[in-house]
């Protein structure tokens, strides 16, 4: 048996507790944020394909998975420095060989929904910086 509640008023409060006291042992219970939204991941998606349709990088054009890649390390670094890391932060380690780094652990499908939201500002603060025509209206979609 899973079961997830969103606990959006008091109703869905009870029926968790409910739950909670009816399952058996052994079971687990997780509380957390919830993950980001299909509109938000839709939306993200979007811009980072505008970007790499616009923007260039040294000196060339890059496709949108190599454009996503760098934009949620940089936003990653951004929110660290900023003293809010995002809750599954990556990190950088040498490769096997010891010719490279490799970034791990940073995952857009991991986002919670104020983190998407949070990317998503991101991206309209990078996009005005480089001069992005977003190819909808920007009507913020934030959380």
């Amino acid at each position: 048996m899973k079961a997830t509640f969103i606990l959006a008023h008091d109703m869905a409060r009870a029926n968790a507790a409910r739950a909670v006291q009816a399952a058996p042992d052994g079971y687990m219970v997780q509380i957390s944020e919830p993950t980001k939204k299909r509109e938000q991941e839709e939306k993200y998606h979007a811009m980072i394909g505008d970007i790499a349709k616009q923007c260039e990088f040294m000196g060339g054009k890059l496709d949108a998975d190599d454009w996503k890649r760098l934009l949620v390390d940089m936003f990653a670094k951004v929110m660290r420095d900023l003293g809010t890391p995002l809750h599954h932060d990556g990190r950088v380690i040498p490769s096997l060989d010891y010719e490279r780094v490799v970034q791990l652990g940073i995952q857009t499908r991991d986002f919670w929904v104020r983190e998407a939201a949070d990317f998503i500002e991101y991206l309209y603060a990078f996009g005005a910086e480089k001069g992005v025509r977003w190819s909808e209206p920007s009507g913020r979609m934030a959380a």
